[in-house]
């Protein structure tokens, strides 16, 4: 297969590459040529960016054919739509990869592909960090209404595995299995209760996977992509951490991490308080589809153990400036009843 992918040097679109070189597939890159060329000339690179307002723009784009492109780094309409219909007379199938966040309403769990999604109040807003879901939204609809039966959208969960930039997960990893990574942490480690919770979320590897299949199927329409709901759960995950790892769990009710004002989901990563009644499905997303189509998820240990590997070899001097300092988690450890 000839492949085209938007954006692929840093985290999933990395992982794309190297599963499609692992194919024999030929592979395409259009990027801003920030970041380095992992694979040499085993890829054709090509620069720009995908506003086409902005310096050369897609104008590297102009010409070439493809069976496929894959859009990782899709965020705004507009600039969604320079690229995809540039391409539409030159490529089979355009695989737009959106996210879980496109849902309207979270509240409840099960939610599937035909489940509302946001809607822009204001149509011409870029604003990504404050619209991040509508915004999705709307570029899915400027790829079906480009590509029609030939659009692909993809909704992953939270991405993890080995290159995460986020360190959402990571920060897990590096607690349990590199705690000196974050600092002079003390030996137990604050984990949120209950150990019920669900959680859901996706090994890059996995999605890259899903995506050639989906393409090599000839597949259309739109997918969520990640773990079967009610797979894993916060127990899970910590004795998997624990397996082997250099700190113990001390749970901790969300009262009391909400009393020394731990931050949801950026203070401790995964963490959604109960209180959080507009997202309680959040982690319970219906994935039946996209397994059917053949989305599996690989064992949580080997995502754990690959995630620790990377992050012992790279730098970490920049990671978890968000998430709680050592002297909260010691406040908060101090006052366990004993």
């Amino acid at each position: 297969m000839k492949l085209l992918v938007l954006g692929g040097t840093r985290f999933l679109g990395r992982h794309l590459v190297d599963a499609a070189l692992v194919r024999g597939d030929a592979v395409t890159l259009f990027t801003r040529g920030r970041q380095p060329n992992h694979w040499g000339g085993e890829v054709t690179m090509l620069s720009g960016n995908r506003d086409p307002g902005n310096g050369p723009g897609v104008t590297a784009l102009a010409a070439g054919t493809w069976d496929a492109v894959v859009d990782t780094s899709g965020y705004v309409p507009r600039v969604v739509r320079a690229s995809a219909e540039l391409l539409a007379p030159r490529v089979g199938r355009y695989l737009f990869v959106s996210s879980i966040s496109v849902f309207s309403d979270a509240s409840k769990p099960g939610l599937d592909e035909q489940a509302p999604v946001g809607v822009l109040v204001d149509p011409a807003t870029e604003e990504i960090g404050k619209h991040y879901g509508p915004l999705k939204a709307a570029c899915e609809q400027v790829v079906t209404e480009v590509y029609g039966a030939r659009a692909l959208n993809v909704r992953p969960g939270l991405i993890v595995g080995p290159h995460d930039p986020t360190d959402r997960f990571g920060y897990w990893v590096a607690r349990f299995r590199h705690p000196a990574l974050l600092g002079e942490r003390p030996r137990d480690a604050v984990v949120p209760h209950p150990k019920a919770r669900p959680l859901q979320f996706i090994d890059a590897r996995d999605l890259a996977y899903f995506f050639l299949a989906l393409l090599d199927q000839g597949a259309g329409g739109t997918y969520n992509a990640t773990s079967p709901a009610g797979q894993w759960t916060m127990g899970r995950l910590i004795d998997a951490l624990s397996a082997g790892g250099r700190a113990r769990a001390a749970w901790i009710d969300e009262a009391v991490l909400t009393g020394h004002k731990v931050t949801p989901w950026t203070g401790l990563p995964l963490w959604i308080p109960a209180s959080f009644a507009d997202e309680a499905g959040f982690m319970r997303i219906d994935c039946t589809k996209a397994e059917r189509a053949g989305l599996r998820t690989r064992p949580l240990a080997h995502t754990i153990d690959d995630t620790a590997a990377w992050l012992a070899q790279r730098g970490n001097a920049d990671a978890w400036k968000d998430v709680m300092s050592a002297d909260v988690e010691r406040e908060i450890l101090a006052g366990r009843r004993p």
